[in-house]
């Protein structure tokens, strides 16, 4: 095969309008269809009542032109979808890893539809990787030692939360001079920061972590001798569910669990967060009547990550072996004991959950140190000074 014949890795910007072509036409023209026809089914009801059933032939015509009109739309965009994806198979089109933008959109529709990304448009999934300068890092000794020429012993890696990517690690930079990764850096750590698919399973990812972490263990330029691990939002989930699957012996070297001694998470809804109890609610809510049911499918059509963030993680899922546990929290009030700040924390997730302290006054992580910050929400505590100083602490 020639080099001219090579299809470019990763997915193009072809692969994403083939993809908005086929939502909006699964979608976004069914659910106006269907809302449509519901509507008009309960007007013709009250007209047909009013007429004695006249109004009886109006109501076949108008339904069928509607339906010429959104079958014809549905099937030019399915034509559209299909159509684009042989393109795309032939690697012309800019790649959408190649900018900032591209990059956060990859990033977001996989929090949204991961999932069925994976089974559907393999190409367009993300594998989890470590990232630096916007491409993954190979896990071999050469790569990394070429990428982390500066290595260190002590690895500091930092895991994104829903629909992000490594480059929300750089939020608020400007306000403060500096992230949690330079600054650490500063004190003797080796920061590494991960991109994952968040729409999959908070125990697929933990798999994926689990076995990124083994081999970035055994890759490492120099003998590793202890590992932070720093997850905001989702990704202190993930971590968490890399600890259930850390039991299990490698086939060579030292398990990666050994090296953990710090584990902290920012803003992570250890106990579930409101907001995705509150979609699924919504979204059978939405159900119950014909005119709404089509915006409760679109609700519902999310990704199995969206779904585990309902809950959290459970008890039965244990903590990492050597591992001292840090919980920051953050909300909207001075306070946490303020009514606001109680009941919608930081917009996203509740303290008690980001604690992993419930009703029943259990704690997931006994003896944890804890962190308020206050007067911020879910996006603030990443490059917060109040945080920025307790990690140099709990690193030190």
């Amino acid at each position: 095969m020639s080099e001219a014949s090579v299809v470019p890795p990763g997915p193009s910007v072809i692969d994403a309008l083939s993809l908005l072509s086929e939502v909006a036409g699964e979608l976004v023209v069914k659910s106006a269809r269907d809302t449509h026809f519901a509507i008009a089914d309960r007007v013709g009801s009250v007209a047909r009542r009013a007429t004695g059933g006249t109004s009886t032939v109006p109501d076949l015509v108008h339904r069928g032109i509607a339906g010429a009109v959104y079958g014809g739309l549905t099937a030019g965009l399915r034509a559209a979808s299909v159509g684009l994806d042989k393109l795309a198979a032939t690697g012309v089109g800019p790649r959408l890893e190649e900018t900032p933008r591209g990059r956060f959109v990859s990033s977001a529709v996989n929090g949204l539809i991961g999932d069925t990304l994976l089974r559907d448009r393999p190409q367009m999934a993300i594998p989890m990787a470590v990232r630096l300068g916007g491409r993954d890092v190979e896990l071999t000794h050469d790569a990394l030692a070429s990428s982390y020429p500066d290595a260190s012993g002590r690895l500091v890696v930092f895991l994104h939360g829903l629909c992000e990517n490594e480059s929300y690690w750089d939020l608020h930079r400007d306000d403060i001079g500096t992230t949690y990764g330079e600054a650490l850096a500063g004190q003797g750590w080796s920061p590494l920061f991960l991109r994952a698919n968040t729409g999959l399973s908070l125990r697929e990812n933990g798999v994926a972590l689990a076995a990124l972490m083994q081999r970035l263990v055994d890759a490492w330029p120099i003998p590793v001798t202890r590992v932070a691990l720093v997850g905001h939002s989702l990704g202190g989930l993930v971590i968490r569910a890399a600890g259930a699957v850390a039991a299990e012996p490698p086939a060579s070297g030292q398990p990666w669990a050994e090296h953990i001694s710090d584990v902290i998470t920012l803003g992570t809804p250890h106990l579930g967060a409101p907001i995705a109890w509150g979609i699924g609610h919504g979204s059978r809510g939405l159900a119950r009547l014909p005119e709404t049911a089509a915006f409760g499918r679109i609700l519902d059509w999310r990704s199995v990550g969206v779904h585990d963030l309902v809950a959290g993680l459970a008890h039965d899922v244990p903590a990492l072996p050597h591992a001292r546990y840090r919980l920051v929290a953050a909300t909207l009030t001075e306070s946490q004991r303020h009514l606001v700040g109680h009941v919608v924390g930081d917009l996203l997730v509740r303290p008690s959950s980001a604690y992993g302290r419930d009703k029943r006054g259990s704690e997931l992580f006994p003896g944890a140190d804890v962190l308020h910050v206050g007067r911020t929400d879910h996006f603030g505590l990443l490059n917060h000074p109040k945080v920025h100083a307790a990690m140099r602490d709990w690193l030190a």
